[in-house]
């Protein structure tokens, strides 16, 4: 495997992702704003070219083109990671100045512009609890929340996952509730952010951790083993107010008014203020460490003083708590070097360089953290994702297609595939779900479904349906979405027992929370009667249509809203939002334009959409087929304004109005409305013709020769018929045919069929047109031109009709709904 690469942002002494070091990855290029602590990262042979190590104010265009620079130089045209931990003095607690931060806060701004110019694999954040609820100045120069900032710039190309974490949980030793953001790029196949999260882990108890360290009673004292075990002095006067507290106790606890801290002024005792309340503190032996803060090196800063020794924390405790390595280096004087030094010597290096250690340590990510995230990215990143050609291979070369051969090859596993490449073969290998079409669901897709649910974080309990699970693809993601919540109640219902049993082997393979209850149910959904309402039903329903049965359709279409159809998704949709407060699907994308649909489309108009996702054909692979999400609330009163719209067509997101997109004034929704389209629609009368299509000639109709020509969409041209060899077919009688009704009709206009470059002509003496071409008919009375026509191969018109057909690429068959965006412009 090749060698991974990142960058770090405001990185300081590059103590977090020294992680990344340990683990192999080459660090390409870092920032700093301060030379002392970029020095450091020197002394840890962190890059390897000098210039790499990149000094200067990163809101500066030349500090950033250098940073693109060493991607020149290192032949870097993907990078692996970047990871920017920006400067958090105006959104921490444990900062009381916090005048007019808003300009310093955007420096996270720069991160993102960085992170959008570079497109790394995956990108980190870092920083305070507070940091997604700050308001910095975005690109745009409007201010607005951190989080929005980033969603809005970075969730076009990147599924972004977001947490508040102690990271005592998590891999530190110190208690340290952070932000952590998460970003990987939609390309990766099979990758989410939560396979990239660091397990979690208990941290030690202080005694565990620096209890063999000896004890250091005298101000000044230096460890003759370890230079950086050393007793910090601190001002004699604040003696009295520290010796007599025990653990968990603050100097302010002292009932000897003249042991609480304080200062003398004017010969009166003035007492010092206890604003965060556990300033002059006693830490615990017996509990994990305090958070370690910038100002360490203080008595007066938060639980900074030893647990039995009168002193603060010494660098090697705190590089300790911080999970620092033992040989990081602070100097570039080698650690044997350092303790050989006189105690004078030693004396004056610390008073150098004490200081800017500790506030680095009191800054930093703690390094196991990074690591293990630097772990899993190798992991992910390595694993190899077989093409579905591979998969079926390994299907036919076990004979998976027998059911019970597939259940023991999934049970013993013996060639240690990982659990998405199981998944991959259970769901290729199961032909019944082929008959319904259901498709694989891949874990980049389902974590873009769970990312948008809602947390439910008052909830103690909550109801979740899977109504045509599968083999469970979103079962996973689904245990880590809800990891907090006391009690969940997850029911999994699906029409064919193999597909169950299937799950329930694969379920196996993971370790199931404690909070989940699963039931297995064998019901069709449609038919199954739900017993109480569900909080939120998930899943990627079927897309078939039912044909050849109709008994079961009439039961299907009892009590629907939407009788126009017979598409399993359709009554999926209607049934879930009638038993449940939230519904989440994966479906086609016909259902936002189709004329089959518009019932479908009322119906969850009635309702709250929070958001829709627009996949195109980048959902299911080796399936031709686009597809959307969405997230519907059907208990919420009070409609949202706004719909959020996640585009894997143009790789943005935008906030649209849905009284805009859902306009009346147009057939069906248009996603990706905006002021140009609606300039076009100004300068066209809409809605002129009504479509036909053939649906009869097929080519064992068609000849080589013949009286009547049949046009097909290749010979349609600008205002012309383009002859093809080997291509042109004829027809000798069309009188059994519907389409023999156009046959020498004037003004009827021809119109390629599933097309983006649309183009038009009129209908030619003793010609027809198969399916492939939409055979246009004006409504009334009114005189159409081929300058009429030629407007339609402009590229304004083919960018308007983009948006009309909402960047479709399948779905654009032109029917009674989509022609009505064929307009005539009003002057020429």
């Amino acid at each position: 495997m090749k060698t991974l690469t990142y960058i770090s942002l405001f990185s300081s002494a590059g103590i977090g992702c020294y992680g990344f070091k340990q683990q192999g990855f080459k660090c390409i290029a870092t920032n700093e704003f301060l030379e002392k602590r970029l020095k450091i990262q020197q002394y840890n042979n962190k890059c390897d070219f000098t210039s790499g190590y990149i000094l200067g104010d990163l809101s500066q265009q030349k500090t950033q083109e250098k940073i693109y620079k060493e991607l020149e130089n290192n032949n870097i045209n993907d990078l692996d990671v970047l990871i920017a931990t920006p400067p958090c003095q105006g959104m921490s607690v444990a900062n009381h100045k916090k005048n007019n931060e808003i300009g310093r806060n955007s420096l996270v701004v720069e991160s993102i512009k960085i992170i959008n110019n570079i497109k790394p694999k995956i990108f980190i954040l870092e920083n305070v609890r507070a940091f997604l609820n700050t308001i910095c100045t975005d690109i745009d120069n409007i201010d607005k929340t951190i989080e929005e900032s980033i969603n809005f710039n970075l969730g076009g190309d990147y599924n972004i996952l977001s947490k508040v974490i102690n990271f005592k949980e998590y891999g530190s030793e110190s208690s340290r509730t952070r932000t952590l953001v998460i970003g990987v790029r939609k390309d990766l196949i099979n990758i989410s952010p939560f396979q990239l999260f660091p397990k979690k882990q208990k941290a030690h108890t202080l005694r565990t951790l620096i209890g063999d360290l000896p004890s250091l009673k005298n101000m000044g004292e230096i460890y003759r083993n370890d230079i950086y075990h050393s007793c910090r002095s601190f001002d004699i006067r604040m003696l009295p107010w520290i010796e007599n507290i025990k653990e968990g106790q603050s100097a302010f606890d002292n009932t000897d008014l003249n042991r609480i801290p304080h200062t003398i002024i004017n010969d009166k005792i003035v007492y010092n203020k206890n604003k965060n309340g556990d300033k002059y503190s006693r830490w615990y032996w017996d509990k994990e460490a305090p958070c370690i803060h910038t100002r360490n090196d203080i008595l007066a800063s938060q639980s900074t003083i030893h647990p039995a020794d009168n002193r603060v924390f010494s660098i090697r405790e705190l590089m300790r708590m911080m999970t620092i390595p033992h040989d990081f280096k602070w100097s570039n004087i080698d650690f044997d070097s350092l303790n050989n030094l006189s105690d004078e010597e030693k004396k004056r290096y610390l008073k150098q360089e004490e200081l800017n250690i500790r506030h680095c340590i009191g800054e930093a990510v703690p390094t196991r953290v990074f690591e293990q995230i630097a772990i899993n990215i190798k992991k992910v990143l390595k694993n190899k994702v077989l093409s579905v050609n591979e998969i079926d291979k390994i299907i036919q070369e076990y004979n998976l297609l027998d059911k019970e051969i597939l259940k023991d090859f999934l049970k013993n596993n013996i060639y240690k595939y990982d659990l998405n490449t199981l998944y991959n073969i259970a769901e290729l290998a199961n032909i019944e779900r082929i008959d319904t079409k259901a498709y694989f669901t891949r874990e980049d897709i389902v974590f873009n479904v769970i990312n948008k649910l809602p947390e439910f974080k008052n909830k103690k309990m909550l109801r979740i349906l899977e109504p045509s699970v599968g083999i469970g693809n979103f079962i996973p993601l689904l245990f880590k979405k809800y990891e907090y919540i006391g009690e969940v109640i997850l029911d999994v219902i699906d029409i064919d027992n193999n597909s169950l049993e299937i799950l329930q082997i694969l379920l196996s393979k993971i370790k199931i929370p404690k909070n989940f209850v699963i039931s297995f149910i064998k019901k069709d959904f449609l038919l199954w009667e739900n017993e109480y309402k569900y909080d939120l039903v998930i899943g990627n329903p079927p897309f078939g249509k039912v044909i050849n049965d109709k008994a079961l359709l009439e039961k299907y279409k009892l009590n629907m809203f939407n009788q126009n159809t017979n598409n399993l998704f359709s009554f999926f949709i209607e049934k879930s939002s009638k038993i449940s407060n939230y519904v989440s699907l994966i479906v086609p994308k016909s259902l936002i334009n189709s004329p089959e649909f518009n019932q479908t489309r009322e119906l969850l108009e009635t309702y709250n959409l929070h958001s829709l996702t627009d996949y195109g054909e980048k959902a299911f692979r080796g399936v031709k087929i686009e597809t959307i999400s969405f997230v519907l609330d059907t208990s919420q009163k009070e409609k949202l304004e706004k719909i959020k719209i996640d585009s894997y067509i143009t790789n943005s997101i935008i906030y649209q109005k849905k009284s805009y997109i859902f306009s009346k004034d147009f057939p069906y929704w248009l996603i990706y409305r905006n002021s140009f389209f609606d300039a076009i629609v100004e300068k066209m009368e809409l809605d002129i013709f009504e479509s036909f299509r053939d649906r009869q000639i097929t080519k064992k109709h068609t000849l080589n020769s013949g009286k009547i020509r049949v046009l097909k969409s290749r010979n349609i041209n600008n205002n012309k018929i383009k002859n093809i060899d080997n291509y042109d077919c004829f027809i000798n009688e069309i009188d059994s045919f519907i389409v023999s009704k156009y046959l020498n009709q004037n003004d009827i206009v021809l119109i390629p069929n599933l097309t983006y470059n649309p183009r038009a002509t009129f209908l030619p003496k003793n010609c027809i047109a198969d399916g492939s071409v939409a055979l246009l008919k004006a409504k009334e009375d009114i005189k159409i031109t081929q300058k009429h026509l030629e407007y339609y191969s402009s590229e304004e018109f083919t960018e308007y009709y983009k948006i009309a057909r909402n960047r479709g690429t399948r779905s654009l068959n032109i029917d009674n709904n989509s022609v009505k965006f064929f307009g005539l412009l009003r002057e020429l």
